[in-house]
């Protein structure tokens, strides 16, 4: 499979050949599901908690007597069913969120992704991707030659220079290949991944 390859400027270079069994996977939407939705419960910080009906201080006297009074039954205040209660299932910070995903899955899954976003024309491969300076100016003008705006950026080895040029920018990332998750390349409407990137993706998915 070749893939259009561009410079720093936007100007056609040539093609890189790129594994079939990699880079034109057919989609596989129940495995995108997956891999997405372990990613997400894996990030999730457990800090909540929330009382039960024991935990609650609250009186344990019965309200008021169980017949005469014309209201309904009452135990104790702590009821969940009353303004102030307990919580019926609280959440709590020893609950555990974490889904597994074995290793051949997720990179199957990244390659499925990797697949359509080359079909749907939201991933474009450069040769080389490199800043002189830690200036935000620099970015800006590499990009806008790009014609790129919200777009993720895939190296091979990511430098001082292009992450600091690049962290203030709204709605650009720029990553190395180890670092990439499955809901960071489907959320940017451009991917851009340098020749090595793509070379390191084939070492990493094989």
């Amino acid at each position: 499979m070749e893939l259009r390859l561009i410079s720093e400027t936007n100007n056609e270079i040539g093609s890189l050949t790129v594994s079939d069994s990699l880079f034109n996977k057919d989609y596989n939407e129940a495995l995108v599901h997956q891999l997405v939705t372990s990613y997400l419960s894996n990030a999730r910080s457990v800090t909540r908690a929330q009382k039960g009906r024991s935990e609650i201080s609250k009186s344990n006297h019965k309200p008021w007597r169980q017949k005469g009074t014309g209201r309904a039954r009452a135990g104790r205040a702590s009821s969940p069913i009353w303004r102030g209660g307990g919580r019926i299932f609280p959440n709590s910070p020893d609950e555990n969120y974490t889904k597994k995903l074995n290793k051949k899955m997720y990179r199957a899954g990244i390659s499925v992704i990797l697949s359509q976003l080359i079909r749907d024309e939201r991933l474009l491969a450069i040769d080389e991707f490199n800043v002189t300076s830690n200036k935000t100016k620099e970015m800006v003008e590499k990009l806008n030659d790009l014609d790129l705006a919200d777009v993720m950026v895939i190296t091979h080895e990511l430098d001082d220079n292009l992450h600091l040029s690049s962290r203030n920018i709204p709605a650009v990332s720029v990553v190395e290949v180890k670092n990439v998750d499955p809901v960071s390349l489907l959320r940017y409407e451009k991917v851009l991944v340098t020749s090595a990137g793509i070379k390191r993706f084939e070492e990493l998915l094989s």
